[in-house]
C-alpha cells in the first residue's frame, strides 16, 4: 500500500510552488513532466495545460487552482544549455478539497515548495460534484476537460432565474429544450401547483415530442395562408387557435397605448378619457340605453348649432351606428336623405326654401338619424368592437366640446381598427365563464404566425403580467416558470419601432419579474443571440447562465461585465467554443464549467436546425457522393 501511494505521487506529480503572489500561484514544472500525457496504471492521464485544473496539497488540504498561463525562465545554475530552460505556470486558486468535499473560494495560501499534481479523475468529479447525496438532480451534458457526467441540481437551478446566450446555430435552443425535458422526465408527471409557460417566437418546440407530450399548445396566426405549425395528428386535441382573457386584461391604458401606438402628449390622455368613459358605460345597469340617450343629446346639438364641424360629427355618428339599412324595416338608403347643410347649419330639406328654415330641439327627433340610433345594440358588440365604439364617441364628444382634433384623435382610432381583425383571430373575451388558461401544466404560446409585430409584443406582455398578478394572489408552494425564447424581440433595452413609454412599461413589467417574482415562487428563463439588446438589469438578476458560442464584442462585453461569476480565462474562450459546448455559471455551481450539452433526440429536438442545400438538392449528388452542380 505505502508503495503504492509513492508510486502514484510520483506519476502525478508535475512540480511545485516557486512563488505566491496574492491569488496568483506560480508553479515550476518537473523537467520530466513536459509531455501532453501519462501513463498510470496502465491508463493515459491527460497532463496540466492551459485552462486544466491542477491540486496543490498543503499539509492534509488539497487547494485547487486552474491554470492561466505558462511560460518559460532560464535556470542560471544549470551548466548545460539542454537543462537552462524551466517551464513554469500561472494559476488562479478556485477553491479547495476537505474531507471529501470541494468548496469554492479560497481558504488558505499554499507555501513555497508545496508540491503540484494531475487532478485525478475522482477529484476531478468531487470538483463537478453539484449535488448533495439525497439531492434531484438532472445530468444534460457532461465535461468538456474529461467527458465526465455533470449531475445539475434541479434546487438551485430550477428555481432560480436562467438566462441562455448563443449565437444562431450554437445549441441554445437544445440546451434550454434539454433542461426543461430532462427535468420533466425526472419528476415524472407535473403536478398542478407547478405550471411552465413558454413563448415561443419561431414555432421551434411546438412539435409532438419537444421537451414533453403532455402540453397545451397555444397555435396563434394571424395569416389566413399559413399551416399550423403542429402536423396533423400531433396533440390534436391538445391545441386552441385563441386565447381566452377577460376584458380587464385589455383596460390598461399603457398596453392600449401600446397597440395604438399613441402620442403622448395628445393621444393617450384621449385614450385615458375613453378607457374610463367605457368602464362607466359598462357599470351602467342597461348600456346601450344609456348610449343611445347620449347619442341622441350629442346629434340634437350638432343638429341645432351652426358650426363648422356639424358634418364632420354627423360622419361620425354615422359610422358607429348599424350600417345594413336594406335589412331594417321601412328604412332608406341614406340616413341623411331628410337633412342637408345649409350656411353651415343643418335643415330639413323640406324646409329649405323657407327663410327661417331651422332644426329645433324638438323638430330634431323626426330625423331619420336620430331615430336610427334606436337600433343601436352595443351590448351584442365583441369587446374590441365595444372599445371601437367608445373612441369613436369619445372623440364626437371631444370634438363638439372642443377637446379635441379630428386631425390628431382619428389616426390612433384608425391603426386600432386595423388591428381589429387580427386580433380577433387569436383572443376572445369571456366575462361570464371562469377561464382556465391552464389546459395542462406546460403551455407553448406559438407566436410565429403573429405578423403584426405590436400584438406579437403584446401578447406575452399581456400573459406575463396577468399570469404573474394571479400567481401573487395565491402563491405558498406554488411555482410558475416563465421561458422566453428569442427573448431579445420583448425584452430590448432599445428599440427605434416604439415609443419611449411602451419600452418602460414592458421593462419595467419583466424587471419587476425578476427582481421580485422568486419570493412569489416565479422563475424567469430566457434565451436569446442578442445578450447586448437585453436590458442590463435583467441579465445581472439571473441566478445561473448557459452562456455559447459568442462573436459579437457587445454581446460578449455584456457577459462580462453582468455575469460576475465567469473568470477573465473562461470569458475569452467563449468566442471559440464549439456548437452544443457551453460555459455553465452561477448559484448552482461553485465555479464556472465548461459543459458538452447532450444532443436530443431527432424527434425531441427544437426545431432550430439551419437547413442545409445537400438536403435540398439529394436528386444532383452522385452515387459516388460528389455534386453534379
Amino acid at each position: 500500500m505505502y508503495n503504492e501511494k509513492l508510486i502514484k505521487k510520483s506519476v502525478l506529480r508535475v512540480g511545485e510552488v516557486i512563488e505566491v503572489s496574492g491569488r496568483k500561484i506560480f508553479i515550476v514544472i518537473d523537467k520530466n513532466k513536459n509531455t501532453s500525457d501519462l501513463l498510470f496504471n496502465g491508463e493515459i492521464v491527460k497532463n496540466i495545460s492551459v485552462g486544466s485544473y491542477i491540486e496543490i496539497q498543503k499539509g492534509f488540504l488539497s487547494l485547487i487552482g486552474k491554470i492561466d498561463g505558462e511560460k518559460i525562465i532560464e535556470d542560471t545554475q544549470q551548466i548545460y544549455s539542454a537543462n537552462k530552460i524551466k517551464r513554469v505556470i500561472e494559476i488562479s486558486l478556485i477553491g479547495y478539497i476537505d474531507n471529501g468535499k470541494f468548496f469554492g473560494g479560497t481558504k488558505e495560501m499554499p507555501l513555497i515548495g508545496n508540491e503540484a499534481f494531475i487532478v485525478t479523475k475522482e477529484k476531478n468529479n468531487i470538483i463537478h460534484d453539484l449535488v448533495d447525496n439525497k439531492e434531484l438532480f438532472i445530468t444534460i451534458g457532461n465535461s468538456d476537460f474529461d467527458d465526465a457526467n455533470i449531475k445539475f441540481p434541479v434546487d438551485k437551478l430550477f428555481n432560480s432565474h436562467i438566462a441562455i446566450f448563443g449565437n444562431t446555430g450554437s445549441g441554445k435552443s437544445n440546451t434550454l429544450a434539454s433542461l426543461y425535458q430532462h427535468f420533466i422526465e425526472k419528476i415524472k408527471d407535473i403536478k398542478e401547483n407547478t405550471k411552465f409557460v413558454l413563448f415561443d417566437f419561431n414555432g421551434e418546440y411546438v412539435s409532438k415530442s419537444c421537451i414533453t407530450k403532455d402540453k397545451f399548445i397555444y397555435e396563434l396566426s394571424t395569416d389566413d395562408n399559413v399551416s399550423s405549425e403542429v402536423k396533423s395528428g400531433e396533440n390534436e386535441t391538445n391545441i386552441s387557435k385563441s386565447i381566452v382573457l377577460k376584458e380587464e386584461d385589455l383596460l390598461n391604458i399603457e398596453i392600449f397605448s401600446i397597440l395604438a401606438d399613441a402620442t403622448e402628449k395628445t393621444q393617450k390622455p384621449f385614450l385615458v378619457r375613453a378607457i374610463n368613459s367605457y368602464k362607466k358605460l359598462t357599470k351602467q345597469s342597461n348600456p346601450d340605453e344609456y348610449l343611445k340617450h347620449a347619442l341622441r343629446e350629442i346629434l340634437t346639438i350638432i343638429l341645432t348649432r351652426k358650426d363648422e364641424t356639424n358634418s364632420i360629427l354627423i360622419d361620425f355618428i354615422i359610422s358607429i351606428l348599424p350600417q345594413n339599412l336594406n335589412s331594417i324595416t321601412n328604412m332608406p338608403s341614406s340616413l341623411t336623405q331628410d337633412i342637408t347643410l345649409s350656411y353651415g347649419k343643418y335643415i330639413f330639406i323640406n324646409d329649405i326654401n323657407k327663410n327661417d328654415a331651422k332644426i329645433t330641439s324638438e323638430t330634431a327627433k323626426n330625423s331619420i338619424l336620430y331615430n336610427h340610433i334606436n337600433t343601436l345594440k352595443f351590448i351584442e358588440y365583441n369587446v374590441f368592437d365595444r372599445l371601437l365604439f367608445v373612441l369613436k364617441f369619445q372623440m364626437i364628444n371631444d370634438i363638439q366640446n372642443n377637446r379635441a382634433q379630428k386631425d390628431h384623435i382619428y389616426p390612433v382610432i384608425n391603426r386600432l381598427e386595423r388591428l381589429n381583425d387580427d386580433l380577433n383571430k387569436i383572443i376572445k373575451f369571456d366575462n361570464n365563464t371562469k377561464i382556465n388558461f391552464w389546459q395542462k401544466p406546460f403551455i407553448i404560446v406559438n407566436l410565429k404566425n403573429v405578423v403584426n409585430i405590436n400584438i406579437k409584443k403584446m401578447i406575452p406582455l399581456i400573459l406575463a403580467k396577468k399570469l404573474y398578478s394571479e400567481h401573487k394572489k395565491d402563491y405558498a408552494n406554488k411555482i410558475l416558470t416563465i421561458i422566453i425564447d428569442e427573448a431579445h424581440n420583448i425584452l430590448s433595452s432599445e428599440s427605434f419601432r416604439e415609443a419611449e413609454d411602451w419600452k418602460d412599461f414592458r421593462l419595467e413589467t419583466f424587471e419587476e419579474i425578476i427582481k421580485e417574482g422568486r419570493k412569489f415562487g416565479v422563475f424567469l428563463t430566457i434565451a436569446s443571440q442578442r445578450p447586448n439588446d437585453i436590458s442590463d438589469t435583467i441579465i445581472s438578476q439571473a441566478h445561473n447562465y448557459f452562456i455559447h458560442r459568442l462573436i459579437n464584442y457587445k454581446d460578449l462585453n455584456t457577459i462580462s461585465s453582468a455575469v460576475s461569476y465567469i473568470d477573465k480565462l473562461t470569458s475569452e474562450s467563449i468566442p471559440t467554443l464549439p456548437v452544443g459546448t457551453c460555459i455553465f455559471s452561477g448559484i448552482a455551481t461553485q465555479l464556472p464549467l465548461k459543459i458538452n450539452v447532450f444532443k436530443l433526440p431527432d424527434e425531441c429536438e427544437p426545431k432550430s436546425k439551419t437547413i442545409e442545400f445537400a438536403d435540398l438538392y439529394k436528386d444532383l449528388i452522385s452515387s459516388e457522393g460528389e455534386s453534379e452542380l
